[in-house]
Parts: C-alpha cells; structure tokens; sequence
C-alpha cells in the first residue's frame, strides 16, 4: 500500500546520507530519535529491537550506520509500521523487519524473548492521565501513555533482551528517577548515563541511558550534551551529531 504524497512528507538526516517517509500531520520523529540513534552505539551482526518505532528512523540509522544483523522494528499503528517497511526499502536496508504488533502483548510471531543483543526506546514521555491530550490519535498514541506505559517498555525490554545484553533509552529528564527505578527493578543495570541539555546554563530536558542486563553496579556519566550555543545555532559536537552521515 502507498500512501496518498498529500498525507506524508519525505526527509533526510544526517546530511542526506538517509530518507524517511513521515506523516504529514501525525506523529514525526524529534531530535530526541535522532540522539538515541546515535549513542545506542550498535555493533556490526547484532539482532537490535526498537519498541515503539514509529516510521523507524532509530531502526533505520542503527541500519545504516552500524550494520546489524537484524532489526526488528515494533509499531502498533498500522500506517506507521508499514512507512517502516518503504523507508527501509528507500534506504536499500534489508537487515530491517517491521512487525505491526502491541508491545504489551505476551507473545508477538516473529519476535523471541531473550533473543536481542540490543533493545533501543523512546519512551511516551507524558506520564498517563497529565495534562490535556493531543487531539490528534497518532501523536496521542506515541506521546502519551495511552498504549504503554514507561513501566511496560522497560518489562518489556527486560523480556526481549538477551542475558548480559544492553538496553538503550531516550527519555524526558524530568522523569529519569522513576526509569532508573524501573529498570533496576527489572535487573537492567545502568552503564552509561548522559544528560542533554538545550542550552550550557539549563537545567538537561532529556536523558539518554544505556542499561546492561544483569550488570554490574557501576555506571559511567558521561559528559554532557549541549544542544545551542545560542538561539537557533547548535553547538558543533551537535551539528556533528545530527548532520553528519
């Protein structure tokens, strides 16, 4: 099926070198994607999962950038999952798979626990029942708690992930204690730890985490990311990040 061009919109990151189909007026990835893409730092021939993977540009950089084996790319809405599908395919990538599925569902076909050297997520980060919702159902769903909470993503990593492999996520700082909580009780173990930060004299808006299952109890804080040297000019390690191939 191909979507009527009206509905979506064809972009590039990382200075062109990938293409993504995204909704026009729906749910499209934020800078946030693009930063998980970056630290989960996959390695070449491992079987990688993204929860939640919306049109699949986390599954898609990893992909690209790092030659995994396989990704697996789990979507519950249904025109999302099959974007993931035409832009693996724009992208000439065939180690990605989307499965149309919920991920809260004991069993999906296709999709093994334990199986994963690596489980990546952005996680809805507005907590269930806070504050007005989005009125439009794709965001709704992919920014809100309403199909999966933080605690189910973490479970649900913790399920996929193979003994002693790693999970990755990029979540609202805001909201760091209680993911911290999660994962330790579900025995992943933080490793890596960095605090992104719009501006050098604001407090960090977002976290990324990497956790390994069944670590040890030490973690690396790494030094922080900072977005803007000032209005609308980024720093340069952003710009490195977010633009280069």
């Amino acid at each position: 099926m191909t979507a009527n061009s009206s509905d979506e919109t064809h972009d590039t990151v990382l200075g062109g070198s990938i293409t993504l189909i995204q909704p026009r007026h729906g749910y499209r990835f934020s800078i946030e994607a693009i930063l998980l893409g970056r630290f989960a730092g996959a390695r070449k021939r491992e079987r990688v999962l993204e929860l939640g993977a919306g049109c699949g540009v986390v599954s898609i950089m990893i992909a690209a950038l790092c030659r995994a084996r396989e990704v697996v790319a789990l979507e519950i809405q249904p025109a999302l999952a099959e974007m993931i599908v035409r832009n693996a395919e724009i992208n000439g990538l065939e180690s990605v798979r989307a499965v149309c599925a919920d991920l809260r569902q004991k069993k999906i076909a296709g999709v093994e626990s334990a199986s994963f050297d690596l489980i990546v997520a952005n996680p809805p980060y507005r907590a269930a029942a806070s504050g007005r919702e989005n009125p439009e159902h794709g965001r709704r769903l992919a920014r809100g708690e309403n199909v999966g909470t933080l605690a189910d993503f973490v479970a649900v990593a913790r399920r996929y992930a193979r003994r002693g492999g790693r999970v990755a996520f990029v979540f609202t700082a805001r909201r760091s204690a209680e993911l911290i909580s999660a994962m330790r009780s579900n025995q992943l173990e933080p490793k890596r730890i960095r605090l992104v930060h719009p501006r050098i004299a604001m407090p960090a808006s977002v976290m990324l985490i990497e956790a390994r299952l069944g670590g040890g109890i030490e973690v690396t804080v790494e030094p922080p990311l900072i977005l803007y040297e000032r209005q609308g000019v980024y720093t340069a390690e952003a710009r490195a990040l977010l633009s280069s191939p």
